[in-house]
């Protein structure tokens, strides 16, 4: 069982996110967080599951290897917010929230995760995406969740765990952890073909 093999190793996640590390408890696995300041550029032209990509690598790539014992296992993630070719990212201020959810509102997007499994000397990334569909807000209901959920830590200025997931998304077609940052389902099967190619 997978849960029994990576007693093995000693996990780290490089997220500061507390979603993260709820869902990854939740899990079952046994983890410690180390995390790096990284600036979080990326070129263009990249398609928004290949930013989500480019960034969870950026993040892995801050660790250099001798930092890594033989039995790590670092994960990192990045989760984006895409509208068509529009990045939506982490808004700065109320302005930067309130402009972010008008263009949302009343409207399809994706939620893309970018996940990167880290050895030594191995690594693997792959992306996970949720389409999700907002109805109308009026000005007051912005307003509202963001004066009292303040979701300036949040892609797309949103937490679909909060007020606005209840009253305001009206399906999601994929996962639902996925768009709370760590689409535990896919990365419950990647780490079990991860660790299993590491004995092959």
């Amino acid at each position: 069982m997978l849960l029994t093999t990576l007693k093995n190793y000693d996990i780290l996640l490089a997220s500061g996110s507390p979603r993260r590390k709820q869902l990854l408890s939740e899990m079952g696995l046994t983890f410690r967080i180390s995390t790096k300041k990284v600036d979080e550029k990326f070129p263009p032209g990249l398609s928004p599951s290949e930013t989500a990509i480019f960034l969870s690598e950026l993040k892995s790539k801050a660790f250099r290897s001798n930092e890594l014992s033989n039995n790590t296992l670092l994960i990192t993630a990045d989760t984006i917010v895409s509208l068509g070719k529009e990045i939506l990212g982490k808004p700065k201020n109320k302005a930067e929230a309130r402009e972010i959810l008008q263009k949302l509102s009343g409207r399809k997007h994706k939620v893309i995760t970018g996940i990167s499994l880290r050895t030594k000397d191995r690594m693997h990334s792959f992306s996970a995406s949720t389409d999700v569909y907002f109805s109308k807000l009026t000005d007051e209901e912005i307003n509202y969740y963001i004066t009292k959920y303040q979701p300036f830590d949040k892609a797309g200025a949103y937490g679909i765990q909060e007020w606005i997931g209840h009253a305001a998304i009206e399906k999601i077609e994929g996962s639902y952890f996925n768009v709370m940052g760590l689409p535990t389902h896919r990365l419950y099967k990647e780490l079990v073909s991860f660790v299993e190619n590491m004995y092959s």
